[in-house]
């Protein structure tokens, strides 16, 4: 299972000022992750992600979560992509 370790992060300049990864799993969703001075938490040097459907494109139909999951820890975070990692893939979860 892949975990917050494994993410490469990419900064991002003015007027973000923070950094982001993107994964895609085998399962077909992946995961943005931020943490920027707009980010939820990004200020106080937490993260926010979404969950990415195969197009890498933001999904809000997944039972882990309907919007964006902000304030969280690196723990946080590699327990919601072990989360995203056991999801089965449905063939219309695409909005």
């Amino acid at each position: 299972m892949k975990s917050f370790k494994d993410l490469v992060f990419t900064k991002l300049d003015e007027p973000y000022n923070g950094k982001q990864a993107k994964m895609q799993f085998d399962n077909g969703f992946g995961i943005s992750v931020v943490s920027h001075n707009w980010s939820y938490g990004g200020p106080q040097g937490m993260y926010e992600i979404a969950v990415l459907d195969s197009d890498d494109c933001i999904t809000y139909d997944t039972p882990i979560t309907n919007d964006v999951i902000g304030w969280l820890s690196k723990r946080d975070v590699s327990r919601v992509m072990k989360d995203i990692q056991k999801l089965r893939l449905l063939t219309n979860h695409k909005q």
